[in-house]
């Protein structure tokens, strides 16, 4: 799809519902690209670590009207929006903390684009390929396991694991481990060229999860760069044994990695 059509769509769907709307109003655009996904999902529970301001958030109250949402965002003016989005909506939590393995205080490294900030360095590759996501800042922020402000009894089944968190995504798994027998799915961005400093690579995490009885389900979202190079997707990884989602006849679970298709950042 031609990029300037892409956005006319995607301007289209904000519109068609009140509550991206609503968010729209306040310069928050809801995450539409996960909609088709989530709503071929049954989640009880959602853990959103890397909420920023509740793009994702909105999409998956949309998609699970009664479901709880627990979120995490360790920097203080996304929280700040977020929270107001979602005031009123008292099955959506935000901790302002991230999730690593170790409970302490790590520098975080401020983008321009405060979404793309990160407990990792921001490399010359990540602005190479997004222009304006440089550093311009740095930031001490809580970071501490998952399991410091969620407990087994929080997570009614099927809960899904969500990550976005700009490279940190297989600390952040380590950070989950002690509750990670309590997911059905986990939704997690991960990167095929090394856009932070240090960060683990797609197929590190897809092993990591492997070797936990989660099997890749799913590629979504995939980014080429102007080379034709894949930059990143977002992967759904679904209980081996189990039910993971979707259907046969969706086409986004044959998804073969290939240049030439629509991405995103």
């Amino acid at each position: 799809m031609h990029p300037l059509l892409k956005k006319v769509f995607k301007a289209f769907q904000l519109l068609s519902a009140e509550e991206y709307m609503r968010a729209l109003e306040r310069g928050v655009a809801a995450a539409i690209e996960h909609e088709r996904l989530l709503s071929s999902l049954d989640c009880g529970t959602i853990v959103d670590i890397g909420a920023n301001r509740g793009q994702f958030a909105l999409v998956a109250r949309r998609c699970f009207p009664v479901s709880t949402i627990i979120s995490f965002e360790p920097l203080g003016d996304p929280a700040a929006m977020f929270r107001r989005i979602f005031r009123g909506d008292e099955r959506t939590i935000l901790h302002e903390a991230a999730i690593g393995f170790l409970s302490e205080v790590r520098t975080m490294h401020v983008s321009r684009c405060d979404d793309s900030s990160s407990l990792l360095p921001i490399s010359a590759v990540q602005t190479g390929i997004f222009p304006g996501t440089q550093e311009i800042s740095t930031l001490d922020v809580r970071v501490a396991p998952l399991e410091e402000f969620v407990s087994a009894g929080d997570l009614v089944a099927p809960a899904m694991l969500k990550l976005d968190v700009q490279g940190f995504e297989y600390e952040a798994l380590m950070g989950c481990e002690s509750l990670l027998n309590y997911f059905s799915y986990v939704y997690c961005e991960c990167s095929f060229l090394e856009l932070y400093s240090g960060q683990r690579l797609a197929r590190e995490v897809i092993d990591w999860l492997s070797a936990r009885g989660f099997g890749l389900a799913g590629l979504y979202n995939p980014y080429y760069d102007r080379r034709g190079r894949a930059v990143q997707a977002d992967l759904l990884f679904g209980r081996d044994g189990e039910d993971r989602g979707g259907s046969d006849e969706d086409p986004y679970l044959r998804y073969q990695l290939r240049p030439g298709t629509d991405g995103h950042r």
